[in-house]
Protein backbone atom coordinates (compact mmCIF):
# COMPACT_ATOMS: atom_id res chain seq x y z
CA UNK A 1 0.00 0.00 0.00
CA UNK A 2 2.83 2.37 0.87
CA UNK A 3 4.56 1.73 -2.48
CA UNK A 4 1.32 2.37 -4.36
CA UNK A 5 0.85 5.68 -2.57
CA UNK A 6 4.40 6.76 -3.41
CA UNK A 7 3.94 5.77 -7.05
CA UNK A 8 0.65 7.68 -7.29
CA UNK A 9 2.18 10.79 -5.76
CA UNK A 10 5.14 10.57 -8.15
CA UNK A 11 2.81 10.23 -11.13
CA UNK A 12 0.83 13.25 -10.03
CA UNK A 13 3.97 15.35 -9.63
CA UNK A 14 5.26 14.32 -13.06
CA UNK A 15 1.88 15.03 -14.68
CA UNK A 16 1.32 18.36 -12.95
CA UNK A 17 3.38 20.48 -15.38
CA UNK A 18 1.37 19.14 -18.34
CA UNK A 19 -1.88 20.20 -16.73
CA UNK A 20 -0.42 23.57 -15.77
CA UNK A 21 0.67 24.20 -19.37
CA UNK A 22 -2.78 23.26 -20.65
CA UNK A 23 -4.37 25.51 -18.02
CA UNK A 24 -2.09 28.41 -18.99
CA UNK A 25 -2.94 27.97 -22.68
CA UNK A 26 -6.66 27.94 -21.90
CA UNK A 27 -6.26 30.96 -19.63
CA UNK A 28 -4.38 32.79 -22.38
CA UNK A 29 -7.21 32.06 -24.83
CA UNK A 30 -9.86 33.28 -22.41
CA UNK A 31 -8.09 36.38 -21.06
CA UNK A 32 -5.52 37.49 -23.63
CA UNK A 33 -6.32 36.24 -27.13
CA UNK A 34 -9.09 38.74 -27.87
CA UNK A 35 -6.53 41.55 -27.99
CA UNK A 36 -3.20 39.77 -28.40
CA UNK A 37 -4.37 37.14 -30.92
CA UNK A 38 -4.79 33.39 -30.55
CA UNK A 39 -1.07 32.85 -31.14
CA UNK A 40 0.09 36.05 -29.44
CA UNK A 41 1.04 37.51 -32.83
CA UNK A 42 -0.88 40.77 -32.23
CA UNK A 43 -2.91 40.12 -35.37
CA UNK A 44 -6.26 41.35 -34.10
CA UNK A 45 -7.97 44.63 -35.02
CA UNK A 46 -7.51 45.77 -31.40
CA UNK A 47 -3.78 44.99 -31.52
CA UNK A 48 -3.31 46.98 -34.69
CA UNK A 49 -5.33 49.91 -33.40
CA UNK A 50 -3.58 50.07 -30.02
CA UNK A 51 -0.11 48.94 -31.16
CA UNK A 52 -0.13 45.85 -28.94
CA UNK A 53 3.22 44.03 -29.24
CA UNK A 54 3.68 40.60 -30.75
CA UNK A 55 4.60 38.13 -27.95
CA UNK A 56 7.16 36.47 -30.23
CA UNK A 57 8.99 39.77 -30.69
CA UNK A 58 12.40 40.51 -29.24
CA UNK A 59 10.76 43.40 -27.35
CA UNK A 60 8.53 41.04 -25.36
CA UNK A 61 10.84 38.03 -25.18
CA UNK A 62 13.66 40.31 -23.98
CA UNK A 63 11.73 41.21 -20.84
CA UNK A 64 12.49 39.33 -17.64
CA UNK A 65 9.92 37.02 -16.09
CA UNK A 66 9.54 39.60 -13.30
CA UNK A 67 8.77 42.34 -15.84
CA UNK A 68 6.18 40.18 -17.62
CA UNK A 69 4.66 39.24 -14.27
CA UNK A 70 4.29 42.91 -13.36
CA UNK A 71 2.77 43.76 -16.73
CA UNK A 72 0.20 40.96 -16.44
CA UNK A 73 -0.50 41.69 -12.77
CA UNK A 74 -0.72 45.48 -12.87
CA UNK A 75 -0.95 46.23 -16.58
CA UNK A 76 1.52 48.14 -18.70
CA UNK A 77 1.92 51.73 -17.57
CA UNK A 78 -0.96 53.81 -18.85
CA UNK A 79 -3.12 50.85 -19.92
CA UNK A 80 -6.44 50.59 -18.11
CA UNK A 81 -8.26 47.31 -17.62
CA UNK A 82 -5.18 45.11 -17.85
CA UNK A 83 -4.62 44.67 -14.10
CA UNK A 84 -5.33 40.95 -13.92
CA UNK A 85 -4.10 40.53 -10.33
CA UNK A 86 -6.86 42.90 -9.20
CA UNK A 87 -9.29 40.98 -11.43
CA UNK A 88 -8.61 37.78 -9.52
CA UNK A 89 -5.79 35.93 -11.26
CA UNK A 90 -3.62 34.08 -8.81
CA UNK A 91 0.17 34.25 -8.68
CA UNK A 92 0.30 30.71 -10.09
CA UNK A 93 -1.96 31.63 -12.99
CA UNK A 94 0.15 34.69 -13.79
CA UNK A 95 3.32 32.60 -13.57
CA UNK A 96 1.68 30.11 -15.96
CA UNK A 97 0.89 32.90 -18.42
CA UNK A 98 4.50 34.11 -18.31
CA UNK A 99 5.62 30.55 -19.06
CA UNK A 100 3.13 30.29 -21.90
CA UNK A 101 4.30 33.60 -23.39
CA UNK A 102 7.83 32.19 -23.41
CA UNK A 103 6.63 29.36 -25.67
CA UNK A 104 5.52 31.91 -28.28
CA UNK A 105 9.01 33.14 -29.15
CA UNK A 106 10.19 32.98 -32.76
Amino acid sequence: MKKLTIVLIALCLVSLPMFAADDAAALFQSKCAACHGKTGAADTPMAKMKKIPNFASDEVQGKTDAQLTTIISDGPEGVKGHDYKAKGLTDDQIKGLVGFIRTLKK
